[in-house]
């Protein structure tokens, strides 16, 4: 565990203390600008954990999912530590985009370097000051711009502890993904931070039913790591568990009709979507390739050839990946078992 001491950029941290803490990034244009992290330790030990978001800064969801995480009456019961981090990428949050000023993918440069390019030492602030002092992550998504996803938790399923938290936290969906050089959860992982990457809604927007379902998980993550107490007699749901995912993409440029949707399950040769030439009569089907579950989808009605319009996660039993979509979207986040899930408090200070 790595709870007995924290200190973060040369402040401590106590047992049983609430504190923000505000972390200096280089500047822009001699500009100042900080990280802001809220930490919650609890007066018992247990293991440290970070939640991040808008790493990618036109990815709000998670900002809207921490700050109604923070407000929980149950965080009161809080054994270890909690560190709340709701805009990574403080740059790309202020001008509504997913890169950094130096046009680089901050996602793609962990674990970074205190010499290298603007994303790189950004990276690097996090990476020493958050990430390394933790047991655990949960990083927030989005779908990418005019993209939507199902919500979804993206780990390595073969990890049986990270298959563990991610079947705890009861999202609809678990999807194998492969580790990718220089994102967050491949460099932690390498230093032994184990992460669940939860992706759900569309860059720029809020999407409640995706909110709720973060909170809710990330709740269920904490009690699995016993760090919130249990719920009495409470039963899961197993999410469906995806192996491997593909996305479809236009033939034709045009305008696009969906006929499927997020959830929505598809068989091979199913027509999915229509499209139409603006001018003219000419239509264009669309056509699933394989048997599966959409888990994402395009959401801007302009296409062009090539363009990436449906990601489908393939998938044999149909009537049991209907039964567990229906399952969430109609009762996963109507359970009130939760301690102060559906009334917000401010905890204590």
């Amino acid at each position: 565990m790595k709870d007995n001491i924290l200190e973060i950029c040369g402040i401590s941290v106590a047992r049983g203390s609430i504190k923000d803490i505000e972390i200096e990034l280089p500047k822009l244009y001699n500009l100042p600008a900080s990280i802001p992290i809220h930490v919650i330790r609890g007066k018992s030990k247990g293991a440290t954990v970070f939640i991040s978001a808008a790493i990618h800064g036109d990815e709000l969801n998670g900002i809207e999912i921490i700050r109604r995480l923070r407000n929980l009456a149950i965080l009161n019961k809080l054994k270890g530590t909690l560190i709340l981090v709701p805009v990574v990428n403080v740059y790309g949050v202020n001008t509504l985009t997913r890169y950094l000023p130096d046009r680089r993918d901050l996602n793609r440069s962990f674990p970074g370097s205190t010499k290298g390019s603007l994303a790189a030492r950004i990276a690097k602030i996090f990476f020493d000051e958050i990430v390394m002092k933790c047991d655990y992550g949960i990083d927030l998504h989005t779908g990418a711009i005019h993209r939507s996803n199902l919500p979804q938790i993206r780990t390595n399923i073969k990890n049986e502890e990270t298959l563990r938290l991610a079947k705890s936290f009861e999202a609809p969906v678990i999807l194998h993904s492969e580790l990718r050089d220089g994102s967050l959860r491949s460099e932690a992982q390498e230093y032994g931070v184990p992460i669940l990457l939860y992706e759900a809604g569309e860059a720029l927007r809020f999407d409640d039913t995706s909110i709720k379902i973060g909170v809710k998980g990330i709740v269920n993550v904490l009690k699995s790591l016993q760090m919130l107490p249990s719920s009495r007699n409470k039963t899961y749901k197993t999410p469906l568990i995806f192996k491997q995912s593909s996305w479809i993409r236009a033939h034709e440029s045009g305008m696009i009709r969906t006929v499927k949707t997020l959830g929505d399950s598809v068989k091979t040769d199913e027509i999915i979507a229509f499209i139409d030439a603006p001018i003219g009569s000419n239509s264009f089907e669309i056509h699933a390739a394989f048997d599966g579950v959409i888990i994402g989808k395009i959401q801007i009605p302009l296409v062009q050839a090539g363009d990436a319009v449906f990601h489908i996660a393939r998938f044999e039993d149909l009537e049991k990946a209907d039964a567990h979509i229906e399952y969430f979207q109609e009762n996963a986040i109507e359970d009130s078992d939760i301690m102060g899930l559906n009334d917000e408090h401010t905890i204590e200070n």
